[in-house]
């Protein structure tokens, strides 16, 4: 089928060259397909750095208009929106209230740029808690559990509150059973049908979230996420989650995270024509910036192979804290390969 005798085939022919190679290169990154993590923090005047996290910040409500002005400058357009509330308690009620941190965020982001911004919004409890666990927490059996069906009431108030607010879609992260069908379900009643889901349909109980958890001061007060997260072990139980989530209506499904889940995102994308998202998450980006500061790899490169071996393994949609930074690059005509 193929003619693949030597000596006429040379491989090295198609790398000579720079433009060479971008002429035949396979996978681009595209900025269109970009998703910048945004923290959103209730009661502060200035955005304050986050230390696990080197060059993220958490924004006062007030200072977004700065971040978001600097990513459409450099061609992002979506954002992911985490808040973090000044009040908890164990129900995580700011998480619903109508004039919370991610509310306000909303509307002032909306009433600023409108639809220049598409705006998906975490939907979980976590760092809404006292007890900093993804639902509602109940006693049995002398144990404490996250009650999945009782947590399906909350985070549809959740989604629609979120919608209220004029986010475009909301981003359920919490791995409860059911998740998507009760909030297309709670949307839908309220007449917010247009209003989309991406779904973290395979999250994995990983290690890589740390950092995170000290920006959103998200951590649980006792035990685990593993008995609602997936198994890291698990590939076939994935497929199952996915396709319970494009069952019950979600627009867009996620596997989180990404650099060691590559074989999910190329697992999943192969089975089913949806759109795919990945999140490349705190801990990945964290290891590179520690390693980058000790001078021991090339940042600009190692990010660059990192999101494009994301996008081969078959994501539509990377969710980076490195997006403003690769759009910058890629604008001041930065390309390693």
């Amino acid at each position: 089928m193929y003619n693949i005798g030597f000596p006429k085939v040379r491989m090295r022919r198609l790398r000579r060259s720079k433009y060479i190679r971008m002429a035949v290169g396979e996978t681009v990154l595209n900025l269109n397909n970009f998703i910048m993590p945004i923290f959103v923090k209730e009661d502060i005047r200035n955005k304050e750095p986050i230390e696990a996290m080197p060059g993220q910040y958490r924004y006062p409500v007030d200072k977004l208009n700065n971040i978001i002005s600097k990513l459409l400058d450099y061609g992002i357009h979506s954002i992911l929106l985490f808040g973090i509330p000044s009040h908890k308690d164990e129900e995580g009620s700011e998480a619903y209230n109508k004039n919370g941190i991610v509310q306000k965020a909303i509307k002032e982001i909306k009433g600023d740029f409108g639809d220049e911004v598409t705006i998906f919004t975490d939907v979980c409890m976590c760092q809404y808690t006292t007890h900093g666990h993804c639902g509602i927490v109940i006693e049995r059996n002398n144990k404490y559990m996250v009650d999945n069906d009782k947590t399906l009431e909350y985070i549809s108030k959740i989604s629609v509150s979120h919608a209220e607010a004029g986010a475009d879609f909301v981003s359920p992260s919490g791995m409860m059973d059911g998740m998507v069908k009760a909030i297309r379900e709670a949307l839908d009643k309220e007449g917010f049908n247009d209003i989309g889901i991406m779904s973290y349909s395979a999250k994995y109980a990983s290690s890589f979230y740390g950092p995170f958890r000290e920006a959103a001061y998200s951590s649980p007060k006792f035990g685990d996420r593993r008995g609602y997260q997936m198994d890291p072990r698990n590939l076939m139980e994935a497929i199952r989650e996915v396709m319970l989530d494009i069952n019950e209506g979600a627009d867009i499904i996620m596997v989180k995270p990404a650099l060691s889940y590559l074989d999910v995102i190329i697992t999943v994308k192969s089975i089913f024509p949806y759109p795919l998202a990945a999140y490349n998450v705190s801990g990945e980006y964290s290891m590179v910036k520690a390693a980058a500061e000790k001078g021991w790899i090339d940042e600009k490169n190692i990010v660059f192979e990192i999101l494009t071996s994301i996008k081969r393994a078959g994501a539509d949609l990377i969710i980076t804290y490195y997006a403003l930074d690769v759009a910058k690059w890629i604008k001041e005509g930065y390309n390693p390969f």
